[in-house]
């Protein structure tokens, strides 16, 4: 092979006539339907949630990952009547940590779209709240 030849992003390998006599050996591995790194989408046939989804547009990594994770975790695997609403204290973590980045995470710079937010999310506390007291539990 000629060094000139790898300037580029392509590899050229000269192959000779025996070479294509020769029966492959390559052996073809059968999709694994439960491989986190295939492109099954966002969640896996097992429930799991495939945090290699493109879907996530990489949240799940970076220096907010681990607070991404548990929110979306808490979410995804809530069994409240309201689904979620166990997990403001996850969502607020998020949030203040995404603050912290505001160059990887942009805000939202009009003023009504940041108080309809944190209406929203007061209204999603109170809701839990009353949640837990027509329930009973704590």
């Amino acid at each position: 092979f000629l060094p000139s030849l790898m300037l580029g992003k392509d590899r050229i390998i000269f192959v000779t006539k025996e070479d294509h006599e020769t029966p492959s050996s390559a052996e073809l591995v059968a999709d694994d339907p439960n491989d986190p790194y295939e492109d099954q989408g966002l969640i896996l046939p097992n429930g799991d949630i495939n945090w290699n989804c493109p879907c996530l547009g990489g949240m799940a990594s970076g220096p907010c990952g681990e607070q991404f994770k548990s929110a979306f975790s808490c979410f995804h695997y809530s069994t409240e009547e309201i689904k979620g609403s166990d997990c403001v204290d996850q969502f607020r973590s998020m949030q203040e940590c995404m603050q912290r980045y505001p160059d990887l995470y942009p805000q939202e710079d009009d003023e009504e779209e940041k108080e309809k937010q944190s209406k929203d999310l007061e209204t999603t506390s109170a809701e839990a709240v009353v949640a837990k007291e027509e329930t009973g539990s704590s």
